[in-house]
């Protein structure tokens, strides 16, 4: 998976927010008061969520592969230290080995270091590119280790063993939370059986009778206000399911792409 750059993030969101209004104003001009019209500002709202949505997911596996890497490239440098080597040594023999996305980075800082940067502003550079919450937490350490001198191994192994802790224990919260992601799924297909059920059994009959007409929403009226519905309920099941899952509510917005999608394909096609 390649980096995402914030950059990148910001164009995306530019893009689609304005292609999505383009959208919205083009069925406003030519679509107003017709059923179509609901459509394309669906349309609007996942043009305007899917490219955040594939960048914040390729950005997330980037930085997990990026942690999950750390403990076996902590690993080498305390077998390279051991041979005798100082620490830019031990980095550098290290960005010769396949670590992921995290052996170009390795390769970015030995390449600065050879440009005559010194070994401590190449490592901050490193980790403002990288910028994840545990190269956040290990660098200062290793920053401070490469100060002092003496034993790197001593600073390297315990630091190894945490960042291994702290992915283990995120691996187990993800297993933990899984369960309730899924409910937030089957909350929302429960949700459309039941607005579905309910408009064939109940609205479709009841407008058959005239008595009742004037007091009851209207087949159509009904329906629009079922995918208004389905769409806000979407959104935001995704959201929430991001925020159980990964931690953060930008990851959610896939799980809202699927939720829309899902959703208007059941009321178009079944109601």
């Amino acid at each position: 998976m390649p980096k995402v750059e914030s950059w990148e993030k910001r164009v995306a969101w530019g893009v689609s927010l304005s292609l999505s209004i383009i959208v919205v104003a083009t069925a406003f001009i030519r679509l107003r008061g017709i059923a179509l019209f609901d459509e394309y500002l669906l349309l609007a709202i996942v043009i305007a969520v899917f490219p955040a949505a594939v960048l914040d997911y390729v950005d997330y596996r980037w930085r997990r592969s990026i942690d999950q890497h750390l403990p076996d490239l902590f690993r080498t440098i305390v077998q390279s230290e051991r041979t005798g080597m100082t620490l830019p040594l031990a980095v550098e023999e290290a960005s010769k080995r396949r670590y992921g996305p995290l052996t170009n980075e390795l390769k970015r800082m030995v390449a600065h270091m050879s440009w005559g940067d010194s070994f401590e502003k190449a490592l901050q550079s490193f980790g403002e590119r990288v910028s994840t919450s545990l190269t956040r937490r290990s660098i200062p350490l290793v920053i401070e280790a490469s100060r002092s001198g003496g034993q790197i191994e001593k600073v390297f192994e315990p630091l190894g063993k945490f960042v291994q802790s702290t992915l283990t224990a995120e691996k187990e919260r993800q297993t933990q939370t899984r369960p309730y992601v899924a409910i937030v799924y089957v909350a929302f297909f429960v949700f459309l059986f039941t607005v579905i059920m309910l408009f064939k059994t109940f609205f479709v009959q009841m407008a058959e009778l005239p008595m009742l007409q004037a007091a009851l929403l209207s087949p159509e009226q009904a329906r629009t206000l079922f995918f208004h519905m389905s769409v806000i309920q979407a959104l935001f099941s995704g959201l929430v399911a991001g925020k159980m899952g990964e931690g953060t509510m930008s990851a959610g917005l896939k799980h809202s792409v699927v939720l829309l999608v899902a959703g208007y394909l059941a009321l178009k096609f079944l109601m």
